[in-house]
């Protein structure tokens, strides 16, 4: 079938493609950043979740990390330490019915602020707009096509309106479920959790007829061949910060601020700040469909974003567009635009709706 080599291909190369060269048995180090008092190497160390993706953009930073370094690319001087998250664990339940955000981010975070790692990589569209105290997130690194790319086995159906009624997509995304009921609301939306690879599984097995994931996350791990089709926002607008790789380091970390600061691509830091105050001005959670991005179009921000109802039945737009020093302000009153817009009955159907009410699904 269509995805299985693909997988076979991406999962044969991932040892070569994400490991760091080898390391020497004994490891000295003439950079002072790197030695402790007794005189042994001090390692940066990178937290990370387990996934495919989730190691390609841990190894990107490294990547990055020693080209502007290249006192990093001493033996021993830089460490990958991968963890598994609550989210990561538990995939037979929707991320709503687990609690939604900082699922991918919680055990990261505690790893963090306990001294066991100086830095996490994290997808951003996975981390809450708020961030622990003592922990700070400054540097993006540039950001990759933030659209969302479409996928059928056959590959003969090419958009969300060729699908024929009825037809089964996979997604745990109320954001694209959303959007795909309001287009055709016979088509039904089933629970699809699990990595990429797991997901075109399924794809192949003839679980769901079509599914839909981040083009970014298939270019990082060089699988774009899979999409059948790359979906204009008109069609399906992007989540908050989709195709942002941030990085997260404690506030008092001199030597690790260092190091980030120098990778920042200040861009998508300004988009990505625009893009999660609209979500924190409309309180976002995950039983809330809710999907924004921002771009820099000719020296100016502009910004597009929505909310809708679980079932596609209702949904509030905005854009907007200003100075580049204001993208902050820019994404709150987007949010604060929407949220009147909506309505305060809008929201606390949202909050009553039980997961189940929400869904209306089954899971897969």
């Amino acid at each position: 079938m269509k995805f299985t080599s693909a997988i076979s291909l991406m999962f044969a190369g991932t040892a070569s493609a994400f490991a760091p060269s080898p390391v020497a048995h004994s490891r000295s180090s003439s950079s002072a950043l790197f030695m402790a008092e007794n005189g042994e190497v001090t390692p940066l160390r990178i937290g990370t979740r387990g996934s495919p993706l989730a190691l390609a953009q841990a190894y990107e930073t490294r990547r990055r990390l020693i080209e502007n370094f290249p006192e990093l690319e001493e033996d021993g001087a830089i460490e990958i330490c991968v963890m598994k998250t609550q989210g990561d664990m538990i995939l037979d339940k929707s991320l709503m019915e687990l609690g939604g955000k900082g699922l991918f981010t919680k055990e990261l975070d505690t790893a963090l602020l306990g001294d066991e790692v100086d830095i996490c990589v994290h997808s951003m569209k996975d981390v809450p707009t708020w961030l622990p105290d003592g922990t700070v997130l400054p540097c993006n690194l540039p950001r990759e096509d933030t659209n969302d790319a479409f996928i059928t086995a056959n590959g003969e159906i090419k958009s969300i309106a060729e699908l024929p009624d009825n037809s089964v997509i996979g997604t745990a995304s109320l954001r694209r479920q959303a959007q795909i009921l309001s287009q055709n609301p016979t088509l039904k939306c089933v629970n699809f959790r699990g990595n990429v690879q797991t997901r075109l599984r399924k794809l192949d097995d003839g679980v769901v007829d079509a599914t839909l994931l981040a083009i970014a996350g298939l270019k990082r791990m060089e699988m774009q061949d899979c999409a059948t089709s790359v979906l204009e926002w008109e069609e399906m607008l992007p989540a908050v910060a989709q195709g942002a790789i941030g990085i997260q380091c404690r506030s008092d970390d001199e030597r690790s601020l260092k190091y980030i600061d120098a990778l920042n691509c200040m861009d998508t830091h300004v988009c990505v700040n625009c893009e999660r105050a609209f979500l924190e001005a409309l309180d976002g959670n995950c039983k809330t469909p809710i999907a924004g991005q921002a771009r820099i179009i000719d020296g100016k921000i502009v910004f597009r974003g929505l909310i809708a109802m679980p079932d596609g039945s209702l949904k509030y737009e905005t854009e907007a567009t200003g100075e580049i020093a204001d993208a902050v302000e820019i994404g709150r009153k987007a949010g604060e635009e929407l949220k009147a817009q909506a309505g305060e009955k809008f929201f606390e159907m949202m909050v009553e709706m039980s997961p189940q009410q929400v869904l209306g699904q089954i899971t897969k």
